[in-house]
C-alpha cells in the first residue's frame, strides 16, 4: 500500500472543501471496499478524507418518507423496527449483503458506491478499462461467468455488486448530495450509470460531491415483498443474480408492482416493462412467467454466463412466488 495523507474533518462542508481541492483524494467511511482496493494497488489515493465522524447517521421518518443518513451502518438500518415494518424489502436486501461483521462496519453511502468485483478490475496485471481507461476489457474474451447480460458496452461488461441498491431502485429512492456547487437530489435510478465509453465512472456524482442521505418513500409495499439472492455460497458471496420484488395485492389482483435485478448490469437494473405487465393481473405463476419473459427481453450472454439467461427469469418467478406465497 502506498503512503497517503489522512485528515478527519468534523463538518460536511470541510470534507467537501478538502475533496474539491485535491483530485487525488478519496472519502473513506467504513472502508470495507476502499481499503481492500488500496491494498491490491487498484486505487492509490494520495489523501484519505475520513468522513466517519460526520453527523450524518440519523434515521428519520417524516411525511411517509424515511430519510437515512449516509453514515448509518447497514446493520443498524436493517435491524430498525420501523424499517422492518415499513420497508421490509430494504431490510431483506441489506441482510443479504456481505457478512454480519461487514454490515456492522459498512455505511449506507459506502454501500451505494462500492465498486465492481470483476476479477479483471482487481488484478492489476490484466487489462481493465474501468481501472485503467484505454487498456481494454479482459472479461470480453476472458472468464466472464459473473458478468453483465444487460446494458454493457464493448469497453466494459462488469456488474454492480450492491444488494441494497437493487432494493432502493425498486423503491424509487432519492439520493441527497452536497458538493462545491451546492445541494442536489438524484433519483436513485440515475445515480449509477452504464459503462458506455467511460466505464471508469461508476456514478453521476461530480468531483467533491458527498452523499449525505437517501430518502425512501414508504409506499404500499409492506407485506408482499421478497429479495431473492442466488449466490455460490449462502454464507458470503456476491450475487450471480438477485431480484427485488414487491407487490400491492387486493383480492389477489396486482394493484402495483416493483421489480429490479442485481448481478446483471453495470447498475441496479429496474424492470419497468415487466412491472407494467403485472398490474391488473391475478397473482399466479402464469402471470409471473409472462412478466419474467418480458423482463429478459434484450438480454445477451457471453461465453461463460449463458446460464444467467435461464437463471434470471427463474429467479424473477421465484421471487414473485415467495412474495405472494404462490405455490
Amino acid at each position: 500500500m502506498n503512503q497517503f495523507q489522512y485528515v478527519r474533518p468534523s463538518k460536511p462542508k470541510a470534507a467537501i472543501d478538502a475533496r474539491a481541492k485535491d483530485q487525488n483524494s478519496q472519502f473513506i467511511a467504513g472502508g470495507t471496499n476502499l481499503l481492500d482496493l488500496m491494498k491490491r494497488g487498484v486505487m492509490n489515493p494520495e489523501r484519505l478524507i475520513d468522513i466517519s465522524r460526520l453527523p450524518l447517521d440519523k434515521l428519520e421518518r417524516q411525511n411517509n418518507t424515511f430519510r437515512i443518513g449516509s453514515m448509518a451502518l447497514n446493520a443498524t438500518v436493517a435491524d430498525d423496527k420501523q424499517v422492518l415494518e415499513k420497508l421490509p424489502l430494504l431490510a431483506q436486501a441489506l441482510n443479504a449483503g456481505a457478512s454480519a461483521q461487514l454490515r456492522n462496519m459498512a455505511t449506507i453511502g459506502g454501500n451505494m458506491l462500492q465498486r465492481t468485483r470483476c476479477p479483471y478490475f482487481y488484478d492489476t496485471a490484466l487489462p481493465c478499462n474501468k481501472r485503467e481507461p484505454g487498456s481494454g476489457c479482459g472479461a470480453l474474451e476472458g472468464y466472464n461467468r459473473m458478468h453483465a447480460i444487460f446494458g454493457f458496452s464493448d469497453k466494459c461488461i462488469a456488474v454492480h455488486p450492491s444488494d441494497m441498491s437493487v432494493a432502493l431502485v425498486a423503491l424509487d429512492a432519492t439520493v441527497l448530495v452536497s458538493g462545491p456547487k451546492g445541494d442536489r437530489r438524484i433519483p436513485f435510478a440515475e445515480l449509477h450509470r452504464l459503462p458506455g465509453d467511460m466505464p471508469q465512472k461508476d456514478t453521476t456524482l461530480e468531483t467533491g460531491e458527498l452523499i449525505t442521505a437517501v430518502e425512501v418513500p414508504e409506499g404500499p409495499f409492506t407485506k408482499n415483498v421478497h429479495y431473492l439472492k442466488v449466490r455460490e455460497r449462502a454464507s458470503y458471496a456476491f450475487a450471480l443474480v438477485s431480484v427485488a420484488a414487491a407487490l400491492q395485492l387486493e383480492n389477489n389482483i396486482i394493484k402495483d408492482a416493483r421489480l429490479a435485478m442485481g448481478g446483471v448490469a453495470h447498475k441496479p437494473w429496474r424492470l419497468t416493462e415487466a412491472e407494467k405487465s403485472l398490474v391488473g393481473k391475478p397473482a399466479t405463476e402464469a402471470t409471473f412467467q409472462a412478466a419474467a419473459a418480458i423482463a429478459m427481453q434484450g438480454a445477451k450472454a457471453f461465453k461463460h454466463n449463458a446460464y444467467k439467461l435461464k437463471l434470471g427469469p427463474n429467479a424473477i418467478v421465484q421471487a414473485l412466488k415467495n412474495a405472494t406465497n404462490v405455490a
